[in-house]
């Protein structure tokens, strides 16, 4: 999965670009307007500004690959992304609106300062800032020095330059706090929730009560689970047979993602920790959360179902 940011300055010419490296890397292109009505189809008008992010998130990461294009998708929460800018002066800013809506120069100034001004209102509602800092970007090249096909080659240059193997969360955990943040603000997609009251966590014996409120939790968010559904062994005997496994708590299909609840002190953890470490170096491709007693209770708290009256 990989996602590629493209933003740039009022006025500058970022669609264009990123419709050019899209086409050079034979991805599916995202802009600004088709992002906000995917999000308003699937989820409705009425996202609340801090939660859209999370929502346009959710609508991009079903696809593989795809170059993402607006005036603030660098701040997009998104694995892996990697974030490119066009800048120019105003002077050719000023120009390019000029030609593209046939104005004169005091209407086309008119018009960038109220777009600046548009985006920086954007930003600070969803985003709670007004300007990205530099250090958001991977790459900023200037549309006076470069034309752009050459900035579409240096783009690419510098993406394949990456060690995209190296990231903080993989793509499965990433799906997996996208979707419990969306919970948080009670979003959920338009395929549906289930229902809050589900026979399936009754029915099942749980090791510990956490285990028990994390499959409601679930349930009550519609994302399938599979309860302790399989063992990793981890060491075995001289006559090869297993001295040492592990068995995860739960298994999300949908993230292929497994979930490990760890309700102890974290001083009393070292063991499970090892045996994590293990797991993860035995069968790298083997996506694993891990939630400490703490962050079991954050979870509940910030996620539990809203009571309504």
């Amino acid at each position: 999965m990989a996602f590629i940011a493209i933003s740039g300055e009022p006025g500058c010419r970022q669609e264009e670009l990123a419709r050019l490296v899209a086409q050079r890397l034979e991805c599916l292109l995202v802009t600004e307007p088709a992002l906000e009505k995917q999000v308003a189809q699937e989820f409705g008008e009425s996202v609340p500004d801090r939660a859209w992010p999370w929502a346009a998130a959710f609508v991009l990461m079903r696809e593989a690959d795809l170059v993402v294009c607006g005036h603030w998708v660098e701040m997009l929460r998104l694995p892996g992304i990697s974030c490119f800018r066009l800048a120019a002066p105003e002077s050719l800013r000023l120009r390019n609106l000029m030609s593209e809506c046939n104005l004169s120069r005091p209407a086309a100034k008119a018009r960038l300062r109220r777009m600046a001004e548009r985006q920086a209102e954007a930003r600070k509602r969803r985003f709670g800032i007004k300007t990205s800092p530099v250090t958001a970007f991977h790459l900023i090249a200037n549309e006076q020095a470069l034309g752009l096909p050459e900035i579409a080659d240096l783009l690419i240059s510098a993406l394949r330059s990456q060690n995209r193997a190296d990231r903080d969360l993989s793509a499965a955990e990433a799906q997996f706090q996208v979707r419990m943040q969306l919970a948080r603000y009670g979003l959920v997609s338009s395929l549906g929730k289930a229902p809050p009251e589900q026979a399936r966590a009754e029915c099942k014996v749980f090791g510990h009560p956490s285990e028990q409120v994390f499959a409601n939790l679930l349930d009550f968010y519609g994302i399938a689970w599979d309860y302790e559904p399989r063992s990793f062994p981890l060491q075995w005997d001289k006559d090869g047979k297993v001295s040492e496994a592990f068995t995860p708590d739960f298994y999300l299909p949908e993230f292929d993602l497994y979930v490990e609840l760890t309700t102890m002190k974290q001083s009393n953890v070292t063991r499970k920790n090892r045996k994590i470490r293990l797991l993860r170096a035995i069968y790298p491709h083997v996506n694993i959360q891990v939630f400490y007693q703490k962050d079991v209770q954050d979870l509940v708290m910030k996620y539990r179902p809203r009571q309504h009256a």
